[in-house]
């Protein structure tokens, strides 16, 4: 575990660079959004299409690799609604909850530290873990909100939501790597070359972003941010895992990267939502940087295990 340990430690390092950049005015909020917007828009839209130009189209989609993490995540995802809404708290509080326990960093952190850790052939089970968590549970929390606040719901609810994941640029990046990995046209030489270079700063880009984010929030509420990040860091990659292995059967490789995706710290998106709802995104925020800072031994872990299984 300590020379796995070793190879995460540069990016968590990474990420604690930009955390201090922030927390000591080095870097402003401006200067952050605009790392992220280059990160998001550029990089890893470079990483992701080079990538998936070169996958084969069975690991593009496995539908047994996407009813298995659906079946696990749903699981959790309805337990945290229960025992949320049943220990006192509001049904809308309890959905978010239950939106912080299964959805993680997948597009920031999960890409570039899987493509690097665990090799490029990851990506394209990373990708379907993220599109599930868009279209799927991405939409889920939306519509319990809405039927929540009771409010008329349907296509007129959905169709925002497909406007968002055909407008995300990772979604967007990856699709046309894949129909252009199947075309007969080759890349030229100087295009390659291009998205290398422009692909190669999402890693640290990423980290950095997320690093310097993070100094902006702030912890009020411990108990519950360290519940919500045991949650995802624990109970989400363990269910994962039992069901991968025990009652899927999925391939060990393909198992592992859920594992370890399953593992990651919590999706800043969610505090975003939060915000736009005004549901508690204090809490939230706290969520995310706990479960982040933790994350760098989670993740350390959960690649440990998996290669002994």
């Amino acid at each position: 575990m300590i020379s796995i340990f070793l190879q995460t430690a540069p990016f968590f390092l990474i990420v604690a660079i930009g955390y201090f950049s922030g927390k000591y005015k080095f870097l402003g909020k401006r200067g952050t959004d605009a790392i992220t917007k280059f990160v998001f828009y550029f990089a890893l839209s470079a990483m992701l299409f080079r990538f998936s130009s070169q996958l084969e189209i069975s690991e593009i989609f496995d539908l047994k690799f996407v009813g298995c993490y659906v079946v696990a995540t749903s699981i959790l995802y309805l337990v945290v609604i229960v025992v949320s809404y049943f220990s006192g708290t509001k049904f809308e509080t309890a959905v978010f909850d239950a939106q912080i326990a299964t959805v993680g960093n997948t597009g920031f952190l999960g890409i570039p530290l899987l493509a690097t850790l665990v090799g490029s052939q990851s990506v394209g089970y990373v990708m379907m873990i993220l599109a599930t968590d868009f279209a799927i549970f991405g939409t889920l929390i939306v519509v319990l909100i809405m039927v929540s606040r009771d409010q008329s719901w349907g296509i007129r609810l959905l169709r925002p939501i497909a406007k968002g994941l055909f407008q995300n640029p990772m979604i967007v990046s990856f699709s046309l790597g894949i129909f252009w990995g199947y075309s007969d046209y080759q890349t030229p030489k100087f295009f390659s070359e291009f998205l290398v270079i422009l692909g190669q700063a999402a890693t640290p880009g990423a980290l950095f972003a997320i690093g310097a984010s993070l100094s902006f929030r702030k912890i009020d509420d411990p108990k519950s941010a360290f519940w919500l990040s045991f949650l995802k860091l624990v109970a989400h990659p363990f269910l994962v895992g039992i069901m991968a292995l025990y009652l899927f059967y999925i391939e060990p490789y393909a198992a592992a990267v859920m594992v370890i995706t399953a593992a990651l710290p919590v999706a800043g998106n969610t505090f975003m939502l939060a915000q736009h709802y005004k549901i508690d995104p204090e809490r939230i925020s706290a969520a995310i940087l706990l479960s982040t800072l933790f994350s760098a031994l989670t993740v350390t872990y959960a690649i440990s295990f998996m290669i002994y299984v």
